[in-house]
């Protein structure tokens, strides 16, 4: 069953990719074709994920606590990699993070230097809500971040506006799963999806360097 999947899943993204590169064209497919398309996809995905997805609450046992704010207060470094649809390495990262908490609300500067050489800065504002989630806003988030922990572990999902090629941007949706291993160090594994459709995955390693 699972091999089956595979083949289908593949040539399904496949097929979006192709239909994707053919909108982008003055010969692509007309706008209401392209609806119909997008439903599709995210109908036909919405039906096959919903069965297999990992719940936060699987996670509740499990220890040490995450504990949002304390984990980024202070100062932390993380090493990240891209990679695309097809699991090749398409960018690596480093990231220099400093986390400020003053009540209910968690600033976090996060500095990346890419191993080409870009440099960009990303600023979140965290709110911590009184049920206990998360709330959060930062560059080119569209809307809001939002956020829960449960155990060792913590879910965020939002929309980011994707700046790619020259003045080109798309919105795609993130589904990050950070888990805490110890008092030092974070793994976070990201999926970053359009349509519906997994285009890419960015993992990351945290070390806290303050306490």
């Amino acid at each position: 069953m699972n091999m089956i999947w595979g083949k289908w899943h593949h040539l399904y993204k496949m097929t979006l990719q192709w239909l994707a590169e053919q909108w982008s064209t003055k010969q692509g497919l007309t706008q209401q074709w392209g609806k119909v398309i997008r439903w599709t996809g995210m109908v036909f995905l919405a039906s096959v994920l919903s069965g297999c997805s990992a719940e936060l609450d699987e996670y509740q046992s499990q220890s040490p606590a995450f504990d949002l704010f304390g984990y980024f207060e202070g100062e932390t470094r993380a090493w990240g990699m891209v990679q695309d649809y097809t699991n090749k390495q398409t960018r690596r990262f480093y990231v220099s993070l400093t986390g400020t908490v003053k009540g209910d609300t968690l600033v976090l500067d996060e500095q990346f230097v890419y191993d080409d050489g870009e440099k960009d800065t990303r600023v979140w504002t965290i709110e911590r809500l009184p049920d206990g989630r998360y709330r959060g806003k930062a560059d080119y988030i569209i809307g809001v971040a939002l956020g829960q922990e449960k155990g060792n572990a913590l879910r965020w999902q939002y929309d980011f506006l994707l700046k790619y090629g020259e003045g080109s941007e798309m919105t795609v949706s993130f589904d990050d799963w950070l888990y805490r291993q110890d008092a030092h160090h974070v793994f976070n594994l990201t999926s970053i999806r359009k349509l519906g459709i997994e285009v890419a995955t960015v993992t990351l390693f945290f070390r806290k360097e303050t306490f």
